[in-house]
This record gives structure tokens, C-alpha cells and sequence, in this order.
């Protein structure tokens, strides 16, 4: 049996060529009625799209991607979640890379996506380093930042203030009581991290308490081991009042050590977390977090990328910025005011 064509389409269709490929290209641009004949005519015929051709003569294909700094954090799987679901909306795939904070890791999987001719990619990036996605743009790529300010106005972002967060986070820590605090963060390089201590430093200033006082543990990940090495740590070296941990999976862990000791929590010591993933609420003491409107980040972010790529001519480049937002629950001594 010979391949049906796009040509064959239009016949059954009644409709021209260009009218078929737009309905495969910008179905928005197309009525509905008239789009529906054409989708009808796909699936009678079993019409199957060229994507290597139609790339070439596009000169893109109809994917997106989205390179994240840690895909085993749920926070990104829920970010990962909301684009794919706006990408899908609109007749688009998205292909995940995984930096996992590696700098050298997240250009060769740019440089991958750049040679599969992406439309756009949206990017939550390893460093401060605009260069590699200055690049991307110079080949007609389009970048938004997810999780991520823009420090240019010529480029779209989605945020969240981190400084806000980490300051509400140490705030609730002190009305509680708690006047020894620990920071429980991942990478310093990271600028979420950097920022939720600018928050947490900004807290105890504005309580009349030494910035200097708080107590950093910097860990090489963010992961629940890595949380219950810090809360071994903790222990050692004599606990705090409170911890203050720079993400979920690292306070969940630090629970755990602190609960596997016969520490009691929130009595002994006070802990609060950053995200809000699903685990917290369901954890042995229930957590307090930070949440984020993750799942919102991802679509916004993609919302803004394809009108960037269908629309360059009206697209208006935003920055938006989201505030986080306090979940009081058992693991620290008071609700949220």
C-alpha cells in the first residue's frame, strides 16, 4: 500500500494542501468545522505526518524541551507535568533532559535538543552563565526560564521569590519560639539556595538576631540521604531550635534522623521545609513547607514559550513573579499567622 499523502488528504477533505497543513502546523488558525473534516479525513485514510520532513522544510519540529536540575525531585516532576499537559494541548511533544546541577551535563543535552531543531526550550539552568542560551537563541530557538528571574527584558520568565520564602520560613521558625537555627541546604552554586538563605539571614536581622548566628549545613545534593547525613550531622555537633531546610526531600530526611534519635518534633526541635510536595503532608510528622505553585510553573512557562514561537511578531516578552506560600503542620510549634 503507497504512503498517504498530504495531497490525498486535502482531496478527501475537500479542502487545499495548505489547509491540511495548517491544521497539522496552527490548528488554531484553522476553523473548526473545517479542521474537524480534516482531522475526520487523517483518520480514515491513517494519514501518518513525515516528522523528518516536515522538520526539514519547517526547519523545526513540533517539540519543546525542558531541561530541569533534578527530575528525581517531585517539585520538577510537577513542573515537568504542567508543560507537558500545555504541550500536548497544542500538537507539541516535550523532550526532558536531567542536568542534574551539572553545568557541562546541560550543554551537551542543549547541544542535543539544538540538533533535534526544537522550537523552544524552557529551562530551569545549572549556573548564571547566560552564554549557552544566548546561543540557542542566535539559531532561532526560543528560551523561557522556569523557576528562574530573567535579568533581561528581551527573554521570558517564571519565578518564584525565594528570598520571600526563605524570609516567611525563618519567621514562623522565630515566632515559634526558636532562637538557635539551622540552614539545611544543597549546593551553594545553586541560586534557589542562595537566595532562600539571603531570606532566612533577612528574618533574623529583621528579629534583631545576628544573620551570622544561623548555622549552615551545605550539602552535595538535595536528596533524603542527603538530609539524614545533615541530621546525623545536627546531632553531633548538638541540635538547634529549629532547622530550616532549603527543599522537602532534605527535610524529610533530616526527619527521619531526628525521629530514628528519639528527637521529638516539633518539641525538641522545630522543622520546616521548601516545596510542598505530596510527601510532606503524609510524612510521620506531618511537614511544614513553603509551597510553590509548581504545576502552574510549568504550564505559564510553556503558555509563554509556544506564543514566543507560533507568534513572534505579537509576543510579549513577561517576567512573572509568584509568591510562595506558608503551610503550617505539626513539625513546627505554632500556625501560620
Amino acid at each position: 500500500m503507497s504512503m498517504v499523502s498530504i495531497k490525498d488528504v486535502a482531496a478527501h477533505a475537500g479542502v487545499s494542501p495548505g489547509t491540511v497543513s495548517n491544521v497539522l502546523n496552527r490548528p488554531g488558525k484553522v476553523a473548526t468545522a473545517t479542521r474537524e473534516r480534516v482531522e475526520a479525513a487523517i483518520k480514515e485514510l491513517g494519514f501518518v505526518r513525515h516528522g523528518s520532513a516536515s522538520t526539514l522544510r519547517a526547519g523545526h519540529s513540533r517539540t519543546i524541551g525542558l531541561s530541569v536540575i533534578d527530575i528525581g525531585n517531585p517539585f520538577f516532576t510537577e513542573v515537568a507535568a504542567g508543560a507537558e499537559d500545555v504541550a500536548s494541548e497544542l500538537g507539541y511533544a516535550v523532550i526532558l533532559g536531567n542536568s542534574a546541577g551539572s553545568e557541562e551535563k546541560e550543554g551537551r543535552n542543549l547541544r542535543v535538543l539544538a540538533e533535534q531543531r526544537v522550537r523552544g526550550v524552557l529551562i530551569t539552568p545549572s549556573g548564571e552563565d547566560p552564554a549557552r542560551l544566548d546561543r540557542l537563541r542566535e539559531r532561532g530557538i526560543s528560551v523561557v526560564l522556569v523557576d528562574h528571574p530573567a535579568h533581561r527584558p528581551d527573554q521570558c520568565a517564571v519565578a518564584v521569590d525565594d528570598v520571600a520564602g526563605g524570609r516567611a520560613a525563618v519567621a514562623h521558625l522565630l515566632a515559634g519560639g526558636a532562637r538557635d537555627l539551622a540552614y539545611v541546604t544543597g549546593p551553594l552554586t545553586i541560586r534557589q539556595c542562595v537566595e532562600r538563605r539571603e531570606g532566612a539571614a533577612a528574618a533574623l536581622r529583621s528579629a534583631g538576631f545576628d544573620p551570622d548566628g544561623l548555622r549552615v549545613l551545605e550539602m552535595a545534593t538535595m536528596t533524603a540521604r542527603a538530609g539524614e547525613k545533615a541530621g546525623a550531622d545536627l546531632l553531633d555537633a548538638g541540635l538547634p531550635d529549629a532547622v530550616f531546610c532549603a527543599n522537602d526531600l532534605l527535610a524529610l530526611g533530616v526527619l527521619r534522623s531526628l525521629l530514628r534519635a528519639g528527637v521529638r518534633v516539633p518539641d525538641d526541635v522545630a522543622l520546616i521545609g521548601y516545596d510542598d510536595i505530596d510527601f510532606a503532608a503524609a510524612s510521620a510528622v506531618s511537614l511544614s513547607s513553603m509551597r510553590q505553585p509548581t504545576y502552574q510553573l510549568g504550564r505559564i512557562a510553556t503558555e509563554l514559550l509556544l506564543d514566543e514561537c507560533d507568534n513572534p511578531e505579537t509576543h510579549a516578552h513577561q517576567h512573572i513573579m509568584f509568591q510562595p506560600e506558608l503551610v503550617a503542620r505539626e513539625s513546627t510549634r505554632c500556625p501560620a499567622a
